[in-house]
């Protein structure tokens, strides 16, 4: 492809990572975003990949153009400009969807841990032979003569159904976005379509009822805990290093695998790339050895330590998520007091899971609440405030501002996880502040 490649919306998790990934291909890349810092654009820039203004110069006759889903005719002026003079252009996943055509593609869809396991499997796969691949934290990575693509696969407004991989994992069957999705059954028959997509291999988490009730022309795999699944996690030792099991295929031992991560999620994660692998005929010892040295994705359990203080920051935005996040840090962190600062993300979510998110956040011994953070694409807010999901907690639970995150000091040999899916890091840095000051002024 001689024509440069423009990305309307270039600083979002997606694109970034195409850009990045196609860059690096020899592919000629810029795009165009708004001022705002996202940590999107720090690989980008690192590149030297141009991230120009949004205007209407930007469109040429000499270019592919990929639109930004968030971008349409009414707020964004270069997709008004090319709509007006009929220049063509895709969406990130109409792109995807024909670019993934030219390797063995292994999909990773689910409600919950998709980012993780992708990074998983990419980390394994690059380590044994060429592989490009997309992670949904903004990460990618493009070799020209990669034989395997690894790539996430969203649900959200069915942007997974260009893809036809031929293998795809499927985390698991959930409730969310709220704002597309009518219902759980819902949220089911788009992940039913797009497992009817797969050509060679659909590998599931078997404890999952939706996930059991899915269809495909392609063989189907279960993975789990229990002994009525294809693949089995088992012996498993969760500590302060990570976490240790073995894992069976029917009545075959495929070995003893070690991941540096914490959480049953994650046992889960590599047991469902464990099966993928193995089933497209990679060698489990090689398996075995990358698993053990991957250093996590992006706001997934990032952790920090600012003077004695250990921060966790973490993109969970769903009731299930925080569980996961929560679970990990006790696992990690067992004799120190867990202290949740979570941000509820879209209206729409806080109200249809309220219940639901005072439930999870009740498993960390303290809670601080950030305000509500807005989705662009909601216009209602709703009767919603962050005060009413604070009164459902049964444990400590006070709302905090940017501007003030001292009462977050009000605690002795405590770990504090930081999650949400909006500006939650805005909190995070000013807590950060607020202790470089405190050991600025005692010095």
């Amino acid at each position: 492809m001689s024509k440069t490649i423009h990305f309307i919306g270039i600083k979002g998790s997606g694109m970034s990572a195409l850009a990045l990934m196609l860059h690096q291909m020899g592919y000629k890349v810029q795009g165009s975003d708004v001022d705002k810092y996202y940590f999107t654009q720090h690989g980008l820039e690192k590149a030297g990949i141009a991230i120009l203004p949004f205007a209407e110069a930007n469109i040429t006759d000499d270019m592919e153009i990929i639109a930004g889903n968030a971008f349409r005719e009414d707020n964004n002026i270069e997709v008004a400009y090319a709509v007006k003079n009929g220049y063509h252009f895709k969406r990130y996943h109409e792109f995807l969807g024909q670019f993934m055509r030219q390797f063995i593609s292994l999909g990773v869809a689910g409600a919950h841990g998709k980012t993780s396991t992708t990074g998983l499997l990419a980390h394994v796969l690059k380590n044994i032979t060429d592989t490009s691949y997309l992670i949904g934290d903004g990460t990618g990575r493009g070799l020209a003569n990669s034989q395997y693509f690894v790539f996430e696969s969203d649900e959200y407004e069915r942007h997974f159904m260009p893809y036809h991989p031929e293998y795809s994992i499927i985390t698991n069957i959930d409730f969310d976005h709220p704002d597309y999705f009518t219902s759980v059954d819902d949220v089911f028959d788009a992940f039913n379509d797009y497992a009817k997509q797969v050509k060679k291999g659909l590998f599931v988490y078997g404890e999952d009822p939706y996930l059991r009730k899915i269809t495909s022309s392609a063989p189907i795999y279960y993975y789990g805990f229990k002994d009525d699944n294809d693949f089995v996690a088992y012996e498993i030792m969760r500590n302060t290093n990570g976490s240790d099991f073995k894992v069976r295929h029917g009545q075959e031992e495929l070995g003893r695998f070690h991941i540096p991560a914490f959480g049953r999620h994650n046992v889960l994660n590599a047991t469902a790339v464990i099966a993928n692998l193995y089933t497209a005929g990679v060698d489990m010892e090689l398996v075995a050895q990358h698993l053990r040295t991957f250093s996590g994705v992006k706001r997934r359990f990032s952790e920090k330590r600012i003077n004695d203080t250990t921060i966790i920051d973490d993109f969970a935005h769903h009731p299930t998520e925080i569980i996961a996040t929560l679970d990990a840090a006790r696992q990690k962190y067992p004799s120190k007091e867990i202290v949740a600062i979570f941000q509820p993300h879209t209206f729409t979510r806080t109200i249809a899971l309220l219940d639901d998110f005072a439930e999870a956040l009740n498993e960390a011994d303290s809670v601080y609440l950030a305000q509500i953070y807005g989705s662009a694409r909601e216009e209602d807010h709703g009767d919603v405030k962050v005060e009413d999901l604070a009164e459902k907690i049964i444990k400590p639970a006070k709302v905090i501002t940017v501007e003030n995150v001292s009462p977050l000091l009000d605690h002795d040999n405590a770990v504090y996880v930081f999650m949400g899916a909006g500006d939650i890091q805005l909190y995070e840095r000013s807590f950060e502040e607020l202790l470089s000051n405190l050991t600025k002024n005692t010095q």
